[in-house]
């Protein structure tokens, strides 16, 4: 077989790996039957209905969005001038707090749940929703740094300093000079961030308690004690969901002029 018959086959083969699972779990999620099986057993929209009616995902869900909007939100908040004042002076000790900034991504998720219950909820009794929201949020810190300081990196720092030259604040130029240009940066950090801390399962799962759980956390109990395809069909919507907001960002934000 040729170079040139080959790379199509190898395109086809990367692309049903990547996207077989999703189509399976839509065929489960669509089936008749009263367990999760595949090839589904008929077709029908009955799972899809129920995932609407069970009172735990709603509320779940509801913390997952919570923690996922406004944890990055906070990131951001606390990223974008970090990532700014690494990208446009030379600080003493910038490679040292890039280095601690990255630390929730360099270690494993299980440690950091583990270690902020045992040394914040329990021995202070703090409130559960507030430590997965400090969680969440410094979990999603590095990536915000890290998008917004690349951003950062492609734009020239002489605009800025003529925008200052011309009469403009330090802090004047900041929003009307960088943010505008670095808005694409910022929107990528926002959907990265916002993913990470919705799909996020260890640090969750060590800091869920009585009326708070995230929904990763929810469908994982719900699968001890239930085999129904309800968790397919959720985990499509969730699927879909997150095209959308990729597909919205595209549409209305002009994403892909940004990066």
């Amino acid at each position: 077989m040729s170079v040139r018959l080959l790379s199509p086959v190898v395109l086809f083969l990367l692309l049903v790996f990547l996207i077989g699972p999703f189509l399976i779990i839509i065929a489960a999620s669509l089936s008749a039957g009263d367990t999760l099986a595949f090839p589904p057993q008929g077709l029908s929209l009955r799972w899809v209905a129920k995932v609407f009616t069970i009172d735990s995902f709603r509320d779940s869900f509801a913390m997952s969005m919570f923690l996922a909007v406004f944890g990055t939100l906070a990131a951001l908040i606390l990223g974008i001038p970090a990532a700014y004042a690494l990208s446009r002076y030379r600080l003493p000790g910038a490679e040292t707090v890039r280095t601690i900034v990255s630390l929730p991504i360099i270690v494993p998720g299980i440690i950091v749940g583990l270690a902020l219950l045992r040394y914040l909820v329990v021995p202070f009794g703090f409130n559960i929703t507030l430590a997965l929201f400090f969680a969440h949020t410094a979990l999603v810190l590095p990536y915000a740094v890290r998008v917004v300081s690349a951003s950062l990196g492609n734009l020239r720092s002489d605009i800025e300093e003529a925008a200052v030259l011309l009469g403009s604040s330090r802090l004047g130029a900041f929003f009307r000079v960088v943010m505008p240009n670095i808005r694409g940066g910022i929107l990528a950090a926002f959907i990265l961030g916002f993913v990470t801390s919705f799909n996020q399962v260890p640090v969750s799962l060590f800091l869920s308690g009585p009326g708070v759980r995230t929904l990763p956390i929810d469908m994982l109990g719900y699968m001890e004690t239930t085999y129904d395809p309800s968790v397919a069909a959720l985990s499509a919507l969730l699927a879909f969901l997150s095209i959308g907001i990729v597909f919205l960002a595209e549409r209305f934000l002009g994403f892909s002029r940004y990066v």
